[in-house]
């Protein structure tokens, strides 16, 4: 394929030209449709980098990757389902550059290793561009209404607050637009998987659209017992476009989800002999269930050329049970497995916002410049029931294994509940001085509140915070289609989950970040090859270390840091073939972070932060090796990481390697033969439930899926 056909594919995807980026965002009724794009030999369009792509989730000024001065990643949700990303933690950690998944049960089954930093309180996890503060993120999970995935890396408190050192990862859902469109899913796969899918959307009337996407998921899965999982996505909306210069968007997104109830498999020997590896460890009655609803009214106005008002106001529900036996540890004289951590937990949740900003375009000093201001409120109530202390224990045979029931000692009653009121203001801009380089600047004011309840003891408490964030960066483009750049930014983290903020953690310090990143970035041949390079530099302070025997006290000390390479290509080498790659080198340690252990204190200066992979790559190359036909392989290394702050339990790197092959019988359709896992690697994909445990990750599985546009 020559680069002049590449081009015109991507014109076919709503890739925009560079030249075309550089004057700001996408017109009002400009729409993206994620439809099974064609070429004439029948295989799918490319879609690169998407560096000339507007990506509102890394500034809201509407600029494109290349006029950033930032890392950015937009990964299109036509190239997750081609590669067979059922989830979005798939889709994150096999197309996004240097992210690492962290995720357990316990997480939701959605958290990240980003530059150094771990987990929700590092990581930000978005929905279609707005925060859900939850301490555990379940919410979206399935890949099938994803119009786009967008990861910004690094600090993003200016943006969206306390909670994002390592970067922010923001899933945006398909939304309606005025052109008809349906389409449909169907797979089976190992261990009785089963998929089904439909979408639909287009126009109601000449002023009112609609969108609405259902996907279900469920098999026996591959661990015995327990290993079943199911899963429901309901998401639907209405557009309202009366006039080119107004829309309002009512949106209802639901999520119910019912995973494997796997918590981990017990090391034998610092490993998990093969011979257990299909084997749960969890009691018979287990249970995990994860129910989320997300209602979203977004209004955008523009009443001249010159402004524009956005208003989103949301209501988000999350109900969530869990009642599992999460440790587990082979205990060598006996050669038995003892089982703890009896724990049973609900969580109750309610969050309502609003987020209201404006966009301004003039001159300042007689240089073109656009401004956003904006301010957000919010109010989140948590409460946990639970049966803490999660105590408990039994023992059971690894070669007889029976189940077993749940043990619960304490019983189980409401424990604590949590109001945050948080309110922000914030601003951005950028300045255009000169034809090549302009100057993109950021603030933001965050004053969170938080109100506990210990509803055992019948004690409250208040805390009150407050963090100023700011980023500034200069980017130089000598050229349309290449940009050099610099930042400097910093951020806040919250010292624990403000939901579930604990009274031991209530005078405690935000802890504080701060980053110097240079990069380039740019497109070639004709704009259908991208490349980016980056360096970057974060410090964070105010680490909280533990106190022996007093649960939940800890104290606030030291800092730890991390610095790192990034690239990330995409091209068409030779016709037919298309090439995705990206690699991430990091250096990350513990500067000043020390406990006290055993009656004497322990340094642990230099050591390696728990769940950082120091090299993260991904590989994509795909082949249209003959007319309708397309091969895929993706290749995802992630090399060891620390299970303690003592850098003495470590997991091995693991490289997995995936393979798709699709047939199309007719432009609108696709049916893909889906090999997971392909060498059938043990490995451990995040840690246990306790530290004698990891969890595996799943061995080698087949699927088949039809698609449909119709």
């Amino acid at each position: 394929m020559s680069p002049r056909s590449i081009a015109a594919c991507l014109a076919v995807a709503t890739c925009l030209a560079p030249n075309a980026a550089m004057s700001g965002p996408a017109a009002p009724d400009a729409v993206e449709l994620d439809m099974l794009e064609v070429t004439a030999t029948g295989a799918p369009a490319p879609r690169g980098l998407n560096l000339a792509t507007p990506a509102p989730s890394a500034s809201r000024l509407g600029l494109t990757p290349l006029q950033t001065p930032a890392s950015v990643d937009v990964i299109p949700g036509a190239v997750v389902r081609e590669r067979g990303q059922i989830t979005v933690n798939e889709a994150v950690t096999q197309n996004g550059v240097g992210i690492a998944s962290t995720a357990s049960p316990g997480t939701g089954n959605s958290a990240f290793s980003a530059r150094g930093f771990v987990g929700t309180n590092s990581v930000m996890r978005l929905y279609d561009g707005v925060r859900l503060y939850t301490s555990t993120q379940t919410f979206p999970f399935d890949t099938w209404n994803v119009a786009r995935i967008e990861v910004l890396r690094g600090p993003a408190s200016v943006l969206y607050g306390e909670g994002a050192v390592g970067g922010v990862i923001d899933v945006v859902p398909k939304r309606p637009t005025f052109t008809d469109v349906s389409e449909a899913r169907v797979g089976f796969g190992s261990d009785y998987t089963r998929r089904v899918a439909a979408g639909s959307g287009g126009p109601i009337s000449d002023v009112l659209a609609y969108r609405l996407d259902v996907s279900r998921n469920a098999g026996a899965g591959w661990l015995r017992p327990n290993g079943d999982f199911e899963n429901l996505a309901v998401s639907g909306s209405l557009l309202y476009r009366p006039s080119a210069d107004l829309a309002v968007t009512l949106s209802n997104d639901y999520g119910d989800t019912a995973p494997e109830r796997y918590w981990g498999s017990p090391l034998v020997n610092g490993r998990v002999p093969r011979i257990l590896r299909d084997t749960n460890f969890n009691v018979a009655d287990s249970e995990i269930r994860w129910r989320d609803n997300w209602t979203v009214l977004k209004a955008e106005w523009s009443p001249s050329a010159d402004l524009s008002v956005r208003n989103v106001a949301y209501r988000m529900t999350s109900d969530r049970f869990y009642r599992n036996a999460e440790g587990s540890a082979f205990l060598p004289a006996t050669g038995l497995v003892q089982r703890s951590l009896f724990a049973e937990i609900r969580h109750d949740q309610e969050q309502i916002g609003n987020r209201l900003d404006a966009t301004l375009r003039g001159d300042v000093f007689g240089l073109p410049s656009r401004t956003v201001l904006g301010a957000e409120v919010n109010r989140i109530r948590y409460r946990h029931i639970n049966n803490r202390p999660y105590g408990g224990t039994d023992l059971v045979d690894p070669f007889a294994f029976v189940p077993g029931r749940f043990i619960n000692l304490a019983g189980t009653a409401p424990g604590y509940e949590n109001v945050v009121d948080q309110y922000a203001l914030f601003a951005e801009n950028r300045l255009v001085l000169t034809k090549e380089l302009s100057l993109v600047t950021g603030l933001r004011y965050d004053a969170p509140i938080i109100r506990g309840a210990d509803l055992r003891a019948g004690t409250r408490f208040r805390s009150d915070f407050e963090a100023l964030s700011w980023r500034a960066g200069l980017v130089y483009q000598p050229r349309p289609d290449v940009s050099l750049y610099a930042q400097v930014a910093t951020a806040v983290d919250p010292v624990g989950n403000f939901v579930s903020l604990q009274p031991a953690q209530k005078d405690f310090r935000l802890s504080t970040g701060r980053q110097v990143e240079i990069g380039a970035k740019g497109l070639f041949w004709a704009g259908t090859a991208e490349w980016t390079l980056a360096g970057y530099r974060i410090v964070k302070d105010n680490l909280v270390s533990a106190v022996p025997g007093q649960p939940g006290v800890g104290v606030q000390v030291g800092s730890q840091s991390s610095q790192g390479f990034e690239a990330a290509l995409s091209l068409s080498p030779w016709e037919n073939w298309r090439l995705d790659a990206n690699l991430a080198l990091l250096h990350a340690q513990y500067d000043d972070f020390s406990q006290t252990v055993a009656g004497r204190v322990v340094s642990y200066a230099g050591n390696f932060p728990v769940d950082v992979p120091e090299r993260v790559a991904n590989l994509w190359l795909a082949w249209a090796f003959a007319p309708r036909w397309e091969a895929r392989l993706g290749v995802q290394h992630v090399g060891p990481m620390a299970s303690d702050f003592a850098n003495l339990l470590l997991r091995p790197d693991y490289t997995l390697l995936n393979t798709v092959l699709d047939y199309r019988p007719d432009p609108g359709s696709r049916l893909s033969l889906r090999v997971y896992n392909l060498t059938d690697e043990v490995y451990a994909a995040a840690r246990g439930g306790n530290a004698t445990s990891l969890l595996l990750g799943r061995p080698r599985t087949v699927e088949l899926i039809y698609d449909v546009v119709f």
